[in-house]
């Protein structure tokens, strides 16, 4: 995005962020407040709403909105896999970058992405407990969300002691430390209560 000292960029990209965000909470909330207050406990243990939505309405829903729902979570899943993967992308084009002191192709951007994509579902068909994790992986990630931006931002911009943005950034990122706790405990409950039955090669 084009930046200047007159129209620098971090003034819309900042609005897009809170556009973008506003927007995933407007879709998700309502969808994981509904899906609970529809199915509650009927979810399976390594499904979602979409799988309880199969198992308890493939005979009275019709097939073509069944369908269309599968295209948006496909939509949805190759959207965030290209931003999640961005790092790692960054990464690899950064190395080449370094190393043959040149820019990275168009072509082998592509081919960097499609071998990224290639590991990842390589790894998700080897190794299909992995779902099992999922809780205790995202309370371990969680504070990279929720906590360390606010203890960052404290340390760049250095606020004034007990003023109102120093108490709201300490206490985001201590609720998101707790909240980290509550889940990585919540993850071990889960894989210890339920077990894990290790299997390769194997999706069901």
């Amino acid at each position: 995005m084009p930046s200047s000292e007159k129209h620098p960029s971090q003034v819309p990209m900042w609005r897009g962020v809170q556009f973008a965000y506003l927007l995933i909470a407007m879709c998700l909330f309502p969808l994981a407040v509904g899906g609970y207050w529809a199915y509650g406990h009927l979810i399976p243990a390594n499904g979602s709403v979409l799988t309880a939505l199969f198992a308890f309405h493939s005979q009275d829903v019709s097939r073509s909105v069944l369908a269309l729902i599968s295209i948006f979570v496909i939509i949805n899943a190759v959207s965030s896999f290209q931003l999640y993967g961005m790092p790692m992308f960054d990464d690899m084009e950064s190395a080449y970058t370094t190393r043959c002191k040149k820019a990275c192709p168009w072509w082998l951007r592509s081919i960097f992405r499609a071998i990224f994509g290639f590991v990842c579902f390589f790894i998700a068909v080897a190794l299909p407990f992995l779902g099992s994790f999922t809780g205790l992986i995202g309370g371990i990630a969680l504070p990279i969300t929720f906590a360390h931006p606010c203890f960052m931002w404290l340390k760049v911009k250095k606020p004034k002691k007990y003023s109102l943005s120093w108490w709201v950034n300490w206490g985001l990122g201590l609720l998101g430390m707790a909240l980290s706790g509550i889940l990585i405990a919540a993850g071990l409950y889960v894989v210890i209560d339920t077990g894990v039955k290790i299997s390769f090669f194997n999706p069901q």
